[in-house]
């Protein structure tokens, strides 16, 4: 017989409507007006976010009634619950995800000790359960009368992305401000989504900026969600509403596993697998000089012609994608014609670089469609470490144990050949398109080096390097000169591709390779 045994039935009631009454608070927030205001900024609370990530809107909060122990400069007046960020789990498309979200109405959405703890705990958990945590970020930093109590919560939060990493998926979806070392934590993260006119990323804001260099500049353009999607490479991802940015974060968590020893989740293909794909022939021009979009390619290949374009504005010379193939989910790096004709530069190898990772990262295999005419050359380039930055996606390439298949659509000329996951580099299967270029370089610059001499001695140069040019090209760029050295497994019809990649995949699923043993590699920065 327990001490709630001896309470009467109406005491029991009593205790009861107490807490009913104590969590309605909680839902509620601190006020309405609180609630209107965030309102009038075209944001949604956070409980608002959360029913729209979670199936059916269900969510198992975790320490709603957490409040801080802080005192000074007011705060022992003022301990609303859940101090200011809401923790816990749901289900994403059947599937548990752990998330938290920051709650602007409660101080700011600041981070405090308590608050900091909140999160510890759900990574953890999430860390435990081998599940995917998704973090709603709208906050204005650390608690200023919290001191450096709250500086510490922060370096927690980093210590556990890190720890996690690879390890399941982690996620940041800013929704408002983060400002300082709090933007570090996203960028730990394996995929940062933003929402335009709300959100904003910076280490030094507007004010800062103007003091130190005169430079006058707004938050959105400083650290908006196009200043990221576009220019720095911060976010992969942008929306013009909460609504539909948070649509994608549950179509992203789709295509990824729970966890690192989970394979990413398959579903039933209404596609057929022998489905041949004859528009390939006229989607991708013959002569390699001119333009095409290779979305439009890989839209005719993949299930239903449905994929997930990452970083869509940042470096759009490389396409990084997400479909499935006969239901499986495949990761696809690509050189993009329509932009810097396909070229590898500085943001390209970066962009292709940590995509090839995260796939490594979390067992989905890599299929790379190669057409490229090289390295962009130039100062700029090379002084901004084109060969540093060249050297990380080879590195990823090299690293990786998923299956890799390489399929060469047109030209693959130099270095960029190598890095674009060639055979000499690990690729498990490579195939090639007929009229394929593999080479050191161009023909036309080839002959203009060889035959230097023999062009200029020339009564008519033009004809002559004309006719050094047939020949460099009819001796070492035929389509079948890398195949009769087995850099290339198999020559194939264009209507062939979606056929022959499901199979190479199907043969390539049992894949094992053994790692050597080392604490970690030191790929380059």
């Amino acid at each position: 017989m327990t001490a709630l045994d001896d309470m009467p039935v109406g005491q029991h009631r009593g205790t009861v409507a107490e807490l009913e009454a104590i969590r309605d608070a909680m839902r509620r927030g601190p006020s309405d007006r609180a609630t209107e205001a965030q309102r009038a900024k075209g944001k949604l609370t956070a409980r608002e976010r959360l029913r729209l990530l979670f199936d059916d809107g269900e969510f198992t909060e975790v320490e709603g009634l957490r409040r801080h122990r802080a005192s000074g400069f007011g705060l022992e007046d003022k301990r609303p619950y859940t101090d200011g960020v809401v923790t816990g789990w749901g289900r994403v498309f059947g599937r548990t995800v752990f998330a938290y979200a920051h709650d602007f109405r409660i101080f700011g959405g600041s981070l405090g000790e308590a608050h900091a703890e909140k999160i510890h705990k759900i990574m953890d958990m999430a860390a435990t359960a081998g599940a995917p945590i998704v973090g709603l970020c709208d906050g204005a930093g650390a608690r200023i009368q919290e001191g450096v109590t709250a500086l510490a919560g922060y370096g927690g939060i980093f210590q556990r992305n890190v720890r996690n990493s690879g390890v399941i998926p982690q996620i940041s979806v800013m929704m408002g401000p983060c400002a300082g070392g709090a933007a570090y934590s996203p960028a730990l993260t394996d995929f940062v989504f933003m929402v335009r006119g709300t959100s904003q990323m910076f280490i030094t804001g507007p004010d800062v900026v103007k003091a130190v260099t005169g430079e006058q500049i707004s938050q959105d353009a400083l650290g908006g969600a196009d200043a990221h999607a576009t220019h720095s490479g911060v976010a992969g991802f942008a929306y013009d509403d909460e609504e539909s940015c948070l649509a994608d974060v549950r179509y992203l968590l789709s295509f990824l596993p729970s966890n690192n020893r989970e394979m990413p989740p398959a579903e039933a293909c209404a596609d057929r697998p022998d489905r041949l794909t004859p528009a390939m022939l006229d989607l991708v021009p013959a002569d390699v000089n001119r333009a095409y979009d290779m979305r439009k390619v890989i839209e005719e290949f993949v299930d239903a012609g449905d994929f997930f374009e990452v970083h869509e504005t940042w470096a759009p010379n490389v396409v990084c994608a997400l479909a499935r193939l006969d239901g499986h989910v495949v990761g696809i790096v690509a050189n993009q014609p329509a932009a810097l004709a396909g070229v590898l530069d500085i943001k390209g190898s970066e962009k292709a670089a940590r995509f090839v990772q995260m796939c490594d990262s979390f067992n989905i295999p890599l299929v790379t469609l190669v057409d490229v005419p090289g390295f962009l050359p130039g100062v700029d380039q090379e002084h901004g470490g084109i060969i540093r930055h060249g050297a990380k996606l080879l590195y990823a390439y090299c690293n990786a144990t998923v299956p890799r298949i390489q399929l060469i659509l047109r030209k693959a000329y130099g270095g960029a050949y190598i890095v674009m996951d060639s055979r000499s580099i690990g690729s498990d299967v490579s195939l090639a398109w007929p009229g394929n270029e593999i080479a050191v370089m161009g023909a036309e610059g080839a002959a203009n080096v060889i035959f230097r001499r023999e062009i200029a001695a020339s009564e008519d140069p033009e004809f002559a390097r004309a006719q050094h040019i047939k020949e460099y090209r009819d001796q070492l760029m035929h389509p079948y000169y890398a195949a009769e050295r087995g850099l290339v497994d198999d020559v194939i019809d264009p209507a062939e591709t979606r056929v022959r990649l499901i199979d190479a995949l199907s043969m390539l699923s049992t894949k094992y390779v053994a790692q050597p043993s080392r604490k970690h590699g030191n790929q380059p920065q």
